[in-house]
This record gives C-alpha cells, sequence and structure tokens, in this order.
C-alpha cells in the first residue's frame, strides 16, 4: 500500500506543482539569518512561495521542532515543501535528509529526532539521504555551520522548483533517529502521558491525552484530580486541580485542568504561566498523570 501510493506521489510531483517551500529554524528574527534562506530559495527560482512557521523554536529545541512540524504540516495542501532546521549538530557526522511524507509532503532536515512527531502522526513513505558535497549552495564549500542557507533552503527550493528529484537526490534508509514518546494511556484511576508542548504565549501546558479518556475514567466538569508532573522519574509538581471548562471557573492566580484546542488535557494557571511558575519542561522525560481521588 506503502509502495503505491509513494509512486502515485512520484509520479503526480505534486511539489513542483505547489512551488511552496515552509521554513521553521530557531534562528530567531533579530539578525538576517532567516532572510538568507529565503534569498536562496529566492535566487534557485523567483516564482516560488515562500512562508514560515516560526523560527521561535527555543535554541537547540529538537523536540519541540518536531511538535510544532507536525502541528501545521496536516494544514498545508500536498506537495509543500517544508526547511526544518534546528540543529545543534551542525557541520558533525549526522545525516542530512528528505523525508517524503503518507500526505504527500516534503521535509528537508538534518537527521536528530525532528521527524519524530512526523512519523507518529503522519507517517513516512520513505527518507533518503542527502549527499551534501553534491547538493549544496555553489561558492559555500568552506562553510560548515550554515546547512539552514547552504543545504536546506537550497535544497527544499530545488526539489519545489522540479530542479532536483526526491527520488535521485539521494540514498533510502529505513532507520531515522527519533525521540522517545511517553505514549497517552489510562492505568487503572489515572491517566499517563507526556507534557508535549507549552501553549508558548501563556505558559500552559498541553498534554498528548485525549479528553476522550475522561469519559472512560469516570470524570466530569468540576471534578477534581490529582496532578502528577515528573521528570525522569523525579517528581516536580504534585497537586489536586479542578476539571474545569473555562479558565474563568477558577479565580485569577489559580490552578486548573482544562481541554485545549486540540481536545487534549492541559494543565494551567489562569491569567499566569503554569510552566513558568513551577518549572516546568517539554518533550522527553516528562510524564504527567492524573489520577482518580481515591
Amino acid at each position: 500500500m506503502k509502495n503505491k501510493l509513494k509512486r502515485e506521489l512520484l509520479e503526480k510531483k505534486a511539489w513542483t506543482d505547489r512551488k511552496t517551500v515552509v521554513f521553521l529554524s530557531d534562528f530567531g528574527t533579530s539578525d538576517g539569518a532567516v532572510s538568507a534562506m529565503h534569498g536562496v530559495a529566492n535566487q534557485v527560482s523567483n516564482t516560488l512561495y515562500l512562508d514560515d512557521l516560526t523560527h521561535d523554536i527555543p535554541q537547540f529545541n529538537i523536540w519541540e521542532a518536531s511538535y510544532r512540524l507536525a502541528q501545521a504540516l496536516p494544514y498545508w495542501s500536498q506537495g509543500t515543501v517544508f526547511v526544518c532546521v534546528v540543529d545543534p549538530g551542525v557541520g558533525s557526522d549526522r545525516k542530512s535528509i528528505v523525508a517524503l511524507t503518507e500526505s504527500g509532503h516534503l521535509i528537508v532536515t538534518p537527521d536528530n529526532g525532528t521527524l519524530t512527531h512526523i512519523a507518529d502522526r503522519v507517517g513516512l513513505l520513505e527518507v533518503r539521504t542527502m549527499n551534501v558535497d553534491d547538493n549544496r549552495l555553489a561558492g559555500s564549500q568552506k562553510s560548515h555551520t550554515f546547512f539552514g542557507r547552504d543545504v536546506y533552503a537550497y535544497n527544499g527550493a530545488r526539489l519545489a522548483a522540479g530542479e532536483a528529484q526526491f527520488e535521485t537526490i539521494g540514498d533510502p534508509i529505513t532507520k531515522i533517529v527519533k525521540l522517545r514518546i511517553e505514549r497517552a494511556r489510562l492505568e487503572g484511576r489515572s491517566l499517563v502521558g507526556s507534557v508535549d508542548i507549552l501553549d508558548a504565549r501563556y505558559g500552559s501546558l498541553w498534554t498528548n491525552i485525549s479528553s476522550d479518556f475522561l469519559e472512560e475514567l469516570g470524570v466530569d466538569y468540576g471534578d477534581e484530580l490529582e496532578v502528577t508532573i515528573t521528570k525522569d522519574g523525579r517528581i516536580v509538581y504534585g497537586y489536586h486541580l479542578p476539571l474545569c471548562k473555562c479558565f474563568t471557573d477558577v479565580q485569577k492566580g489559580e490552578q486548573l485542568i482544562y481541554v485545549n484546542s486540540l481536545l487534549n488535557l492541559a494543565v494551567a494557571v489562569n491569567q499566569g504561566s503554569f510552566a513558568a511558575t513551577y518549572g516546568i519542561g517539554t518533550g522527553e522525560g516528562w510524564k504527567i498523570t492524573f489520577s482518580v481521588l481515591s
């Protein structure tokens, strides 16, 4: 089935019809790095549509890059090419890769875990390595610390413009680097999962635990649950919190559990930052448990 879908996508060459490149990085926008990537893509073809997912990924945070990529990619048309650059190992022996997703998107990125959530939620049809020596911006051979410009933006644009072909850009590989995901599950009278991401503007904790589990647990709005948050097995937070429909169900500065826009469980402080107040992070090693009070 996957081989048939891959053939159909390759025959359609959907990304060369779409001619869209979307960039994601931890570069910020206070200097010229992002503009330089856009400029390289524009040099390849000035008919490409260039856009940005975000460049405010916390520095070196591969987990958040992986999450944000999977959060946004499904809403873009089939054929869109994504250039994802959060690359603390830039210039090392880590691979540079291009992935074809089951949804018909291409992703150009380092092989360091940035495809974790895409592989888990969207699915990968095939991943190929890029021969960097043969596929980089002319004149950049002496540069080893800006692959975002010299390799990823350049090849993302070439793929979108039809100047490079996915099936010939490099050799297929069957194993990529993946981060560890704490699966959401029901364990007895508890819901267990991960602190997937922060609601960046407000510091709320977004988990990967579907609100559908609440019915299985026999919990309704107004009930209190014991919330325990651990980092690599060490308890960081533990308290009883109410399950609320909206933030104003508690007083300003008070904590609550709510169902977020993805219909997953989340934890917040009304008009405050839960993450900043209690020093909570996201990603590998961060585990959250909601338990029915005995």
